[in-house]
Protein backbone atom coordinates (compact mmCIF):
# COMPACT_ATOMS: atom_id res chain seq x y z
CA UNK A 1 0.00 0.00 0.00
CA UNK A 2 2.87 2.36 0.73
CA UNK A 3 4.32 1.74 -2.75
CA UNK A 4 0.94 2.57 -4.29
CA UNK A 5 0.72 5.72 -2.19
CA UNK A 6 4.25 6.80 -3.21
CA UNK A 7 3.46 6.26 -6.87
CA UNK A 8 0.17 8.17 -6.55
CA UNK A 9 1.89 10.99 -4.68
CA UNK A 10 -0.30 10.63 -1.60
CA UNK A 11 0.15 9.27 1.88
CA UNK A 12 -0.40 5.61 2.71
CA UNK A 13 -2.95 6.82 5.24
CA UNK A 14 -4.95 8.34 2.36
CA UNK A 15 -4.97 5.03 0.53
CA UNK A 16 -6.11 3.18 3.67
CA UNK A 17 -8.80 5.78 4.36
CA UNK A 18 -10.03 5.62 0.77
CA UNK A 19 -9.99 1.85 0.32
CA UNK A 20 -9.40 0.19 3.68
CA UNK A 21 -7.56 -2.92 2.47
CA UNK A 22 -5.27 -4.06 -0.28
CA UNK A 23 -8.09 -6.25 -1.56
CA UNK A 24 -10.54 -3.34 -1.71
CA UNK A 25 -7.98 -1.27 -3.61
CA UNK A 26 -7.30 -4.14 -6.03
CA UNK A 27 -11.04 -4.63 -6.65
CA UNK A 28 -11.53 -0.90 -7.25
CA UNK A 29 -8.65 -0.89 -9.75
CA UNK A 30 -10.08 -3.99 -11.44
CA UNK A 31 -13.54 -2.41 -11.71
CA UNK A 32 -11.99 0.71 -13.23
CA UNK A 33 -9.85 -1.10 -15.82
CA UNK A 34 -12.56 -3.59 -16.80
CA UNK A 35 -14.98 -0.74 -17.52
CA UNK A 36 -12.36 1.63 -18.91
CA UNK A 37 -13.66 4.55 -16.85
CA UNK A 38 -15.09 5.36 -13.46
CA UNK A 39 -18.69 5.85 -14.58
CA UNK A 40 -21.13 3.98 -12.32
CA UNK A 41 -22.55 2.00 -15.26
CA UNK A 42 -22.16 -1.81 -15.23
CA UNK A 43 -20.52 -3.37 -18.30
CA UNK A 44 -23.82 -5.18 -19.04
CA UNK A 45 -25.59 -1.82 -19.38
CA UNK A 46 -23.08 -0.15 -21.70
CA UNK A 47 -23.61 0.49 -25.44
CA UNK A 48 -21.38 -2.47 -26.40
CA UNK A 49 -23.68 -4.84 -24.50
CA UNK A 50 -26.73 -3.27 -26.11
CA UNK A 51 -25.19 -3.81 -29.55
CA UNK A 52 -24.86 -7.52 -28.72
CA UNK A 53 -28.48 -7.68 -27.61
CA UNK A 54 -29.60 -5.87 -30.78
CA UNK A 55 -27.63 -8.13 -33.15
CA UNK A 56 -29.92 -10.83 -34.61
CA UNK A 57 -27.21 -13.36 -35.59
CA UNK A 58 -25.85 -15.47 -32.70
CA UNK A 59 -22.43 -15.95 -34.34
CA UNK A 60 -22.10 -12.20 -34.80
CA UNK A 61 -23.19 -11.71 -31.16
CA UNK A 62 -20.29 -13.95 -30.09
CA UNK A 63 -17.86 -12.01 -32.30
CA UNK A 64 -19.04 -8.68 -30.87
CA UNK A 65 -18.66 -10.00 -27.34
CA UNK A 66 -15.14 -11.28 -28.02
CA UNK A 67 -14.16 -7.97 -29.65
CA UNK A 68 -15.09 -6.15 -26.44
CA UNK A 69 -13.55 -8.86 -24.28
CA UNK A 70 -10.18 -8.35 -25.93
CA UNK A 71 -10.24 -4.66 -25.00
CA UNK A 72 -11.26 -5.45 -21.41
CA UNK A 73 -8.68 -8.23 -20.99
CA UNK A 74 -5.90 -6.11 -22.42
CA UNK A 75 -6.70 -3.40 -19.86
CA UNK A 76 -7.30 -5.74 -16.91
CA UNK A 77 -4.88 -8.65 -17.34
CA UNK A 78 -2.18 -7.45 -15.00
CA UNK A 79 -4.64 -6.53 -12.26
CA UNK A 80 -6.43 -9.88 -12.54
CA UNK A 81 -3.13 -11.74 -12.41
CA UNK A 82 -2.00 -9.70 -9.40
CA UNK A 83 -5.20 -10.59 -7.55
CA UNK A 84 -5.09 -14.24 -8.64
CA UNK A 85 -1.45 -14.72 -7.68
CA UNK A 86 -1.71 -12.61 -4.52
CA UNK A 87 -4.46 -14.84 -3.15
CA UNK A 88 -1.80 -17.35 -2.08
CA UNK A 89 -0.35 -14.97 0.49
CA UNK A 90 -3.27 -12.68 1.33
CA UNK A 91 -6.62 -14.07 2.47
CA UNK A 92 -8.44 -10.88 1.49
CA UNK A 93 -7.16 -11.25 -2.07
CA UNK A 94 -8.36 -14.86 -2.00
CA UNK A 95 -11.87 -13.60 -1.34
CA UNK A 96 -11.50 -10.93 -4.03
CA UNK A 97 -10.34 -13.52 -6.57
CA UNK A 98 -13.32 -15.73 -5.73
CA UNK A 99 -15.60 -12.71 -6.15
CA UNK A 100 -14.12 -12.08 -9.61
CA UNK A 101 -14.70 -15.72 -10.57
CA UNK A 102 -18.28 -15.55 -9.29
CA UNK A 103 -18.93 -12.27 -11.13
CA UNK A 104 -17.54 -13.77 -14.34
CA UNK A 105 -19.83 -16.79 -14.01
CA UNK A 106 -22.82 -14.55 -13.34
CA UNK A 107 -22.02 -12.47 -16.41
CA UNK A 108 -21.52 -15.54 -18.59
CA UNK A 109 -24.77 -17.03 -17.34
CA UNK A 110 -26.55 -13.82 -18.34
CA UNK A 111 -24.85 -13.83 -21.76
CA UNK A 112 -25.54 -17.56 -22.14
CA UNK A 113 -29.22 -17.07 -21.38
CA UNK A 114 -29.35 -14.28 -23.96
CA UNK A 115 -27.64 -16.46 -26.59
CA UNK A 116 -30.00 -19.36 -25.87
CA UNK A 117 -33.03 -17.08 -26.07
CA UNK A 118 -31.74 -15.66 -29.36
CA UNK A 119 -31.67 -19.10 -30.98
CA UNK A 120 -29.00 -20.52 -33.20
CA UNK A 121 -27.11 -22.57 -30.61
CA UNK A 122 -26.49 -26.30 -30.79
CA UNK A 123 -29.60 -28.43 -30.22
CA UNK A 124 -29.82 -29.73 -26.67
CA UNK A 125 -27.17 -27.43 -25.21
CA UNK A 126 -28.06 -26.27 -21.71
CA UNK A 127 -27.62 -22.91 -20.07
CA UNK A 128 -25.12 -24.47 -17.66
CA UNK A 129 -22.99 -25.77 -20.53
CA UNK A 130 -23.10 -22.47 -22.42
CA UNK A 131 -22.18 -20.52 -19.27
CA UNK A 132 -19.37 -22.97 -18.42
CA UNK A 133 -17.93 -22.80 -21.95
CA UNK A 134 -18.03 -19.00 -21.94
CA UNK A 135 -16.67 -18.78 -18.37
CA UNK A 136 -13.76 -21.05 -19.26
CA UNK A 137 -12.83 -19.55 -22.62
CA UNK A 138 -12.81 -15.98 -21.36
CA UNK A 139 -10.61 -16.78 -18.36
CA UNK A 140 -7.59 -14.57 -17.85
CA UNK A 141 -5.53 -17.76 -17.70
CA UNK A 142 -6.12 -18.42 -21.41
CA UNK A 143 -5.16 -14.83 -22.25
CA UNK A 144 -2.07 -15.17 -20.04
CA UNK A 145 -0.98 -18.42 -21.68
CA UNK A 146 -1.54 -17.46 -25.30
CA UNK A 147 -0.84 -13.71 -25.37
CA UNK A 148 1.55 -13.10 -22.50
CA UNK A 149 3.50 -16.38 -22.55
CA UNK A 150 3.23 -17.70 -26.11
CA UNK A 151 3.37 -14.30 -27.75
CA UNK A 152 0.14 -14.46 -29.74
CA UNK A 153 -0.99 -11.11 -31.01
CA UNK A 154 -4.16 -9.84 -29.39
CA UNK A 155 -5.88 -10.12 -32.77
CA UNK A 156 -4.87 -13.76 -33.20
CA UNK A 157 -6.14 -14.48 -29.68
CA UNK A 158 -9.44 -12.68 -30.38
CA UNK A 159 -9.98 -14.59 -33.62
CA UNK A 160 -9.13 -17.92 -31.99
CA UNK A 161 -11.51 -17.23 -29.12
CA UNK A 162 -14.40 -16.33 -31.41
CA UNK A 163 -13.91 -19.51 -33.44
CA UNK A 164 -13.47 -21.72 -30.35
CA UNK A 165 -16.59 -20.39 -28.60
CA UNK A 166 -18.69 -20.51 -31.77
CA UNK A 167 -17.55 -24.06 -32.50
CA UNK A 168 -18.27 -25.16 -28.93
CA UNK A 169 -21.83 -23.84 -28.65
CA UNK A 170 -23.18 -23.40 -32.18
CA UNK A 171 -24.14 -26.08 -34.71
CA UNK A 172 -21.67 -26.63 -37.56
CA UNK A 173 -22.01 -24.15 -40.42
CA UNK A 174 -23.47 -25.53 -43.59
Amino acid sequence: MSAVARRAGVSAESIYKGFGTKAALAKAVFDFVIAGDDEPVPVAERPEAQAIRDEPDVRRKIQLYVDGLLVRQTRSARVQLLIRDGRHSDATLRATWQALLDERLTGMTMLGRHLLDSGGLRAGITLTEVADVLWTYISIELYELLVLHRGWSPERYRDHLAIAITTAICPPSV
